[in-house]
């Protein structure tokens, strides 16, 4: 499986369940998470209210 797929997988189980899918990012306040893979990570904004999630940033990690 290319690290493309498993990005694109992993943001798909953030859409299920965002907060069981993501980890902290900063402060656990629930809106900023962090979506970690193997060989990226991702900065997400995650709002419950509306439903969405928003990508603010992607690291590949090589």
């Amino acid at each position: 499986m290319n690290t493309a797929h498993v990005g694109a997988l992993a943001l798909a189980d953030a859409c299920q369940d965002p907060i069981a899918a993501t980890q902290p990012c900063g402060e656990d306040d629930g809106v900023m998470r962090m979506l970690v893979t193997g060989h990226a990570f991702a900065v997400l904004l995650l709002g419950h209210v509306s439903k969405t999630m928003t990508v603010l940033q992607v690291t590949y990690l090589g």
